[in-house]
């Protein structure tokens, strides 16, 4: 399958047109990420946003597919219980994920997918439960991080918007670093400001900020 070509019509800007501007400001900012780790390397990375729709899934889903291109085993993590949508950028079903790897027994192998991009794999969601609050600051979610670790050389994790709920807040405590997500010409300076407080308040680790639709030299691009 030539994986550019099935994903003509997709949001992953990093298979649909790797030699965009955006397509590189993905690399760049896996190289960011890289350099940012040299004393303490990262293993686990989250992406949170203030709002929805500044585009934080997509925005993970692209840094995923680069990290997995440069050789390295990535796993992909649907923790938003909310509004899950990392199934729907890869095409694949939400039926079964995260939620169903909670309950399930320790030594169950976990649901993850093959999402056609050689090393990269995804765990949705699966079904939404009623508290995921609850359940993301719980210690078998805790055993569930430090199960992927072992599994990858990158675990990244998408979750709902910091100021909204506190789902980023309490998983934020447990990786080692956070990727706050902005829109440009859409993020308010103040939420974004909230966001970083929130963050803050819980001793999370914040590497840096990515800045969605910003212009640079006519294109639209993504910039750490």
């Amino acid at each position: 399958m030539n994986h550019t070509n099935g994903y003509a019509d997709s949001p992953l800007i990093a298979l649909r047109d790797p030699r965009s501007p955006a397509a590189e400001a993905y690399r760049t900012l896996r190289t960011n990420i890289q350099f940012s780790s040299l004393d303490k390397p990262l293993h686990t990375l989250l992406a949170t946003s203030t709002a929805p729709d500044e585009g934080k899934s997509t925005t993970l889903a692209n840094l995923a597919v680069t990290i997995a291109q440069a050789e390295q085993r990535v796993i992909l993590v649907d923790c938003d219980l909310r509004r899950p949508s990392l199934h729907t950028l890869f095409g694949l079903s939400n039926d079964i994920g995260l939620t169903n790897m909670i309950l399930a027994h320790n030594d169950a192998p976990p649901p993850l997918q093959e999402t056609g991009v050689p090393g990269l794999s995804l765990l949705a969601s699966g079904p939404l439960p009623p508290r995921p609050a609850d359940i993301l600051g719980s210690r078998r979610m805790e055993a569930i991080i430090q199960r992927l670790r072992g599994m990858a050389d990158m675990v990244l994790f998408d979750t709902p918007p910091v100021i909204a709920v506190t789902d980023a807040a309490v998983l934020a405590t447990r990786v080692d670093g956070v990727l706050l997500v902005l829109e440009a010409g859409r993020t308010r300076r103040d939420r974004a400001r909230r966001a970083r407080e929130i963050l803050e308040k819980v001793k999370a680790n914040i590497i840096g900020v990515v800045l969605n639709g910003a212009r640079f030299d006519g294109e639209y691009g993504y910039y750490a």
